[in-house]
């Protein structure tokens, strides 16, 4: 028979407590019941890394057309001072064959025409030493005189048009256009000296001289002494046997060199070949002394209207062929001139040369950069307004991800230290200092 199996089964144990740490009870929790939270908060920390990486990607991007703006802008302003240079050149031949060879008889006689004048002026120090200079057995018994002084400002230059000349000395007027220059302070201690009682001696220096002339010299006279004055201290125009400074050219609002701008008056003054090499004790020339010094950045226009156009381009004075002048900014001359007999000599006409379509090409080719220039100009300004726009919807995507990454950190009241501390780093993605960087763009 059948007998019953009185085997009991096995009842359950009860578990056995275990003292667990209540900070792995959150963990244990946060893994269990908030693992999809921290993948978010994964997701979040990935995403703010991207956005970080494009906005510097489009910051470098902006830097990169910011500077090859800038290089193609420098590039076109040395071009436009190159075509100006060119245009003042063609205008130049321009005049020597509109006037032909009458130029080449007359500029032969144009010093001498110069220190005539000087002689008919009247009774002055530099004609006394206009007249020492002609007479060499004179000129040889005043050898501390005659080795400092270099000459009168009227003959130590030339310019290549007579309404330039006649301008210049306009707005020079006779004293300076009469002063006698001086390589050092030696020079004016010669021509000049005094007894006791601060009389001035009237047979030694200059008044000597002319008294043995027969010449009185009286009244007063300017002394220009180059070791005393400010020397330019910039820089030179590159392969020019004449030492022109090379400054600055005035530029409009619109980054364009005025109308009929011709050029600053101390580089249109041609410096005579023995004079050319002449350095004072520091090692600076005429130009950059005595010519820096009288004419300063004078600018020279083709008309009176391009100058008063050009009024606030005019930082030092400005003289048109055609009469207008600008003393100094805000100070006019105007009415009628008194011609002025002492000028400046002209240069040397040459008649038209042969390379005046070498230079006409050179500028046509010059013109043609300048237009491509342009249009690479235009072309980079597009691409870096396209990368400032992307750079600022980028921007302020970040700055929603920002907001809407704190409001999701409020939201989780039990998420462990660890994690806060990730969600933390995950709301400040970036170094203030880059933050700052890419929110003031």
């Amino acid at each position: 028979m059948f007998q019953p199996n009185h085997h009991q089964e096995p009842q359950p144990q009860p578990l056995a407590v275990m003292d667990v740490d209540q900070s792995e009870m959150s963990i244990v929790q946060w893994d269990g019941t908030q693992n999809g939270g921290f993948s978010q908060a994964q997701s979040m920390m990935l995403n703010s890394k991207k956005l970080q990486d494009d906005l510097q990607n489009l910051g470098l991007k902006i830097k990169q057309h910011e500077n090859n703006l800038k290089l193609l802008k420098n590039q076109k302003n040395k071009l436009d001072d190159s075509i100006l240079d060119t245009q003042v050149t063609l205008s130049k031949y321009h005049s020597s064959a509109a006037t032909g060879t009458e130029n080449e008889e007359r500029t032969s006689q144009s010093e001498e025409e110069t220190i005539k004048q000087i002689l008919q002026y009247g009774p002055s120090a530099a004609s006394i030493w206009c007249q020492l200079r002609a007479n060499h057995t004179s000129y040889a018994s005043y050898p501390t005189l005659t080795k400092d002084v270099i000459g009168i400002v009227a003959t130590l230059g030339r310019v290549d048009d007579d309404n330039l000349s006649r301008m210049l000395s306009q707005y020079l007027g006779v004293e300076t256009m009469l002063a006698i220059v001086c390589k050092s302070y030696e020079g004016v201690k010669a021509l000049e000296t005094y007894d006791r009682e601060g009389h001035i001696n009237k047979e030694s220096g200059i008044h000597g001289v002319g008294a043995s002339f027969g010449t009185a010299l009286n009244g007063s006279f300017s002394v220009i002494c180059l070791e005393d004055l400010r020397p330019y201290c910039g820089e030179f125009v590159l392969d020019d046997p004449q030492r022109r400074l090379d400054l600055l050219k005035p530029k409009l609002s619109t980054g364009e060199s005025p109308p009929g701008f011709l050029g600053f008056a101390v580089n249109m003054i041609n410096v005579e070949y023995m004079n050319l090499f002449f350095l004072t004790s520091s090692g600076h020339g005429l130009r950059e002394t005595l010519l820096y010094n009288i004419f300063s950045r004078l600018q020279v226009y083709k008309t009176r209207e391009d100058m008063l156009l050009a009024r606030p381009c005019i930082s030092d004075g400005a003289i048109s062929l055609d009469g207008g002048m600008i003393r100094h900014p805000g100070i006019f001359s105007l009415g009628s001139w008194k011609e002025m007999n002492i000028r400046f000599p002209r240069s040397s006409a040459s008649s038209a040369p042969s390379k005046y379509s070498e230079t006409e090409k050179q500028l046509m080719e010059m013109r043609w950069k300048k237009e491509k220039m342009e249009e690479d100009m235009k072309r980079e300004q597009a691409l870096l307004d396209a990368a400032r726009h992307q750079f600022q919807r980028k921007k302020e995507e970040f700055v929603k991800f920002l907001a809407e990454s704190s409001s999701y950190a409020a939201q989780q009241p039990h998420m462990h230290p660890m994690q806060q501390q990730q969600q933390q780093q995950q709301q400040q993605p970036m170094h203030p200092m880059q933050q700052n960087h890419f929110m003031n763009r």
